[in-house]
This record gives C-alpha cells, sequence and structure tokens, in this order.
C-alpha cells in the first residue's frame, strides 16, 4: 500500500516529536521543543523526498541538520558538540547541550535508527559525501584500531583540564570544537584520497563509532532482504560506502553495524529484493 511507503518518515517524525515535548515539558526549556522538532521534521521530510524519487534527498538532509549543528549549536551558541563536548558536561554533571545529544543520536538512538546519524546527520559526512569516492574501490583496510585511540586522546584531553584543575574550561572546549572540526575535515578529505572512500574517516578515525556501532547491532530500522527475490548479483555490495554484507538478514554479517541508512543498496537492486 502506498501508505505504507511514507511509515518510517511518520514514525521518524513521532519519535522526534516525542523527543522534543518530553524534554521541553521535564527541563523546562523550550529550546529543546524547537531543536528536536526540527530535526525530526528534517529527517522525515528528506524520507519523504527519497520516497519521491528525488536524487539529492539524503544530501539535503545533511545539510540541513548538519548545518544547523555545526553552525547554528556550534559557533553560534559557542557548544562543543564534538565528543570533547560530551566528557565536558559528562564531568560537570549537567544533563544538558552535547550530552543529550550523544544520549539521544549517539547512545540510545542507534536502538532504533543504527547509524543514521552517520547518513543524516553528521556534519562532518555532509563535506565527505560530496567527493568523488562514492563507492569504496578497494578492500577495506585494517585501520579500525586509529578510532580507539582518537576516542581515548579526547578522553585524557578532557579528564587532565580537571584533573589539573585547568582555568577557562569553557573557552578551552570552544577552541577545541574550532580545531577539532578543521583536523577532521582536514584528515577526512586526505583519507578519502588516500583510500579512493569517501567515508574512510568512518570507518577509520572517527571515535562516535564506538558509541554507535554496539547499540546499531540490535538496530529496529535495518536494511532487509527478500530471499526469495535475491539472485545474488552483488550490485548491492559493490555501491554500499560501508562495505557491509548487504545480501544477509542475519546480525552477524559482515560489517553490519556500519550500514548508515543510505539506501544505496536499495536503489541497485535489479529485483527490488531489499527494502528497510
Amino acid at each position: 500500500m502506498k501508505i505504507n511507503r511514507y511509515l518510517p518518515p511518520l514514525v521518524m517524525w513521532l519519535v522526534f516529536e516525542t523527543i522534543a515535548l518530553t524534554l521541553w515539558l521535564t527541563l523546562n526549556n523550550i529550546f529543546y521543543l524547537f531543536n528536536f522538532s526540527y530535526i525530526g521534521t528534517a529527517i522525515a521530510a528528506g524520507l519523504v523526498l527519497y520516497e519521491q524519487k528525488k536524487k539529492y534527498a539524503r544530501n539535503a538532509v545533511q545539510f540541513a541538520v548538519g548545518l544547523y549543528m555545526l553552525v547554528y549549536l556550534g559557533f553560534l551558541c559557542r557548544e562543543n558538540m564534538q565528543i570533547e563536548g560530551f566528557w565536558y558536561y559528562l564531568f560537570l554533571g549537567v544533563f544538558e547541550a552535547a550530552t543529550i545529544h550523544y544520549v539521544i543520536a549517539k547512545i540510545l538512538g542507534p536502538l532504533l535508527f543504527g547509524r543514521g546519524w552517520c547518513g543524516y546527520a553528521c556534519w562532518t559526512a555532509m563535506v565527505l559525501d560530496l567527493l568523488p569516492f562514492k563507492a569504496p574501490s578497494a578492500p577495506r583496510k585494517r585501520w579500525g584500531k586509529i578510532r580507539y585511540f582518537v576516542f581515548g586522546a579526547s578522553l585524557i584531553f578532557v579528564s587532565l583540564l580537571f584533573i589539573l584543575h585547568v582555568p577557562n574550561k569553557g573557552e578551552i572546549m570552544w577552541w577545541s570544537f574550532i580545531i577539532g572540526n578543521i583536523l577532521y575535515y582536514g584528515v577526512g578529505i586526505a583519507i578519502a584520497y588516500k583510500c579512493k572512500d569517501n567515508r574512510a574517516f568512518c570507518k577509520y578515525i572517527c571515535p562516535i563509532t564506538l558509541f554507535l556501532k554496539p547499540m546499531s547491532y540490535f538496530s529496529i530500522f535495518h536494511i532487509q532482504v527478500d530471499e526469495e527475490k535475491c539472485i545474488s548479483c552483488g550490485k548491492c555490495e559493490k555501491v554500499c560506502p560501508m562495505n557491509v554484507e548487504v545480501p544477509s538478514n542475519s546480525r552477524k554479517k559482515k560489517n553490519a553495524t556500519e550500514c548508515i541508512l543510505c539506501m544505496k543498496c536499495v536503489e541497485e537492486c535489479p529485483k527490488n529484493a531489499l527494502k528497510l
């Protein structure tokens, strides 16, 4: 039925609207109503555009959400939305800004939409996805441990600020946000050209994946294959930017927790054997 095509966008909008209303009423801050209503509406609108076969639907969502997070929350509101900001607010014992963002988008959210953050909201990936290497042209490299070092370095950096009682931590967080983003974009673009893979940064460097991957294993929304229709042509795996073993319903399939719900595999399938 036609209405089933628009069920995922509706569910996604209702989830974010519920979060928006809950945080507004419990924290008595109308900002959260605006914040999560905007993000949920942007994502839902993008999914509707996708159902209408609009070519750049996902990119539109990436820029709508990514620029809001980067420019408005980051540069205008001076909030560090990177992982350092999460540690900072966590150590302060404050449940706001980056703490709420990480809990909803990157710790509990993946139980519902997996690595959807990476595909539709990440402001680093919104730029990397514009590079020319849409599908990886070489086997995945064994560089995944780098992310653990980046994750550990961010934690140690913020920990030392508190242990050493460094003054002006808020200002340091602001500058770490600016410098961190410059480094992320620089490294992300460089490694994309080195590996001929737009998503190399996501696979090997990004520390956020340590939050995303465990919960993504249990994600409710995930790509499913109709094994009776599948002809094992391999086209879906060739276009997958994250090297996921697409034509399998097993949660233990290769790179199962890497799926960013970009839907490229669904678009490429000649037998319509894949669906969300």
